[in-house]
């Protein structure tokens, strides 16, 4: 059973940076494209980051310039580095396996002085 558990959300000041990261579970990581989403209140999840089995990322225009994707095949750990954040950012972030359609159980971001 594959699982995803995502750490490293916090309150965190506008321009300040966070690094989310995921653990996953189970020995398919590295054949899989993986993502990190993110919902405000009120409003839809969406996909912000993706990067394929290979290492290639791609970025929601809203994060780009600004995230960073980047997955560790050794350690089967995906993470997210979030630089000039913005309160615009804050949301439940969520790990997902974009091959398998699962999530983690999401961490929070706060940005906000």
């Amino acid at each position: 059973q594959v699982q995803l558990q995502e750490s490293g959300g916090g309150l965190v000041k506008p321009g300040g940076s966070l690094r989310l990261s995921c653990a996953a579970s189970g020995s398919i990581f590295s054949i899989h494209n993986m993502g990190w989403d993110r919902q405000a209140p009120g409003k839809q999840r969406e996909l912000v980051a993706r990067v394929s089995a290979r290492g290639y990322p791609t970025y929601a225009d809203s994060v780009k310039g600004r995230f960073t994707i980047s997955r560790d095949f050794a350690e089967n750990t995906l993470y997210l580095l979030m630089d000039n954040l913005k309160p615009e950012d804050s949301a439940v972030y969520y790990c997902r396996n974009l091959g398998l359609g699962i999530w983690g159980q999401g961490t929070q971001v706060t940005v906000s002085s």
